[in-house]
């Protein structure tokens, strides 16, 4: 058997080899392959970092852009309050005349040069500023601008605050009625600090006013069930506040506006605020609804009587 097959591929041996040169002429067949600009990552790869990936992309001729971390900014206010005023503790309660109050004011004094400094850079550039004149207007400002808040007019709460309080006033305001008014200044309002800080460039100059303000104020918060949140509209409590406002002065058609609040150390805490909570309801079954089980009306439980 083993023989009869030798034989068999000798003679087929010259044949085979006549048809593989016939076959064994060169052809070009034209192939259009696909560039692969993203190849999945392998299985089980530990991934590679920023910078490799980067350049592997741009060896596969993707450019990477650039990625720029950029901040907005806003020239037409500062975003804080530059050397704050520090109130002095129990303000509006000690008087002139007791040592404590005494030592309070001699202190105050002492700071007050580099508020002098701060005026006369202020009526350099608004020669109508004064001491004397302002705080009236600061003043009114603040009834105005609490005024459209509490009507919600956004157009006119811009033109009287910053870009920096606009959004410390109206955070959490909304689906909330508020009721705010003014009733009596219980001092005249003064000012007792200011400051001239610059921005981006030297001349770039900002005024900050900060005027203590001793008024009596209610305050009423609902809201949007109507519920009472905090307050009393009824009740007026006294309030002592320190209001910053600022005014671009480089800026020839600047105003004053309401920059922030100064709340000291010693002030007391808030009032809690009264919440609206929702209480869970009875668990439903699928073929149930909650108007039905809520208004069901328990039927009456059959009575015997006994002679």
């Amino acid at each position: 058997m083993a023989t009869s097959l030798c034989r068999t591929l000798k003679y087929l041996r010259p044949t085979t080899c006549q048809n593989i040169k016939l076959a064994a002429a060169p052809v070009l067949v034209p192939i259009r392959t696909k560039k692969r600009y993203f190849i999945p990552p392998a299985v089980n790869v530990k991934q590679k970092s920023q910078s490799e990936q980067e350049t592997k992309a741009r060896a596969a001729g993707v450019v990477v852009r650039q990625q720029y971390i950029e901040r907005a900014i806003n020239i037409s206010c500062t975003a804080g309050i530059f050397d704050p005023y520090v109130p002095p503790e129990g303000d509006a309660r000690l008087s002139t005349l007791s040592k404590e109050g005494l030592k309070q004011r001699t202190e105050q004094l002492r700071q007050s040069a580099a508020s002098q400094l701060a005026f006369r850079k202020i009526k350099d550039h608004d020669p109508e500023f004064s001491t004397k004149e302002f705080p009236a207007l600061a003043q009114q400002i603040f009834i105005d601008a609490h005024a459209a808040l509490t009507q919600f007019n956004k157009e006119k709460l811009h033109s009287l605050v910053t870009e920096r309080c606009y959004p410390e006033m109206v955070r959490g305001n909304r689906y909330k009625t508020l009721r705010w008014r003014f009733i009596e200044s219980l001092e005249p309002p003064r000012v007792v600090h200011a400051r001239c800080p610059d921005m981006i460039s030297k001349g770039n100059l900002y005024g900050q006013v900060t005027l203590r303000v001793h008024s009596r104020q209610t305050l009423a918060i609902y809201d949007r069930f109507g519920r009472l949140m905090l307050g009393d509209e009824d009740e007026p409590r006294d309030v002592l506040e320190y209001l910053v406002l600022e005014r671009h002065l480089v800026n020839p058609y600047g105003c004053w506006r309401l920059h922030g609040k100064i709340v000291p150390a010693w002030a007391p805490p808030k009032d809690p605020i009264i919440k609206t909570v929702m209480i869970p309801g009875p668990t439903l079954k699928p073929e149930e609804e909650f108007e039905a089980l809520h208004y069901q009306v328990p039927k009456p439980k059959a009575v015997q009587w006994y002679k």
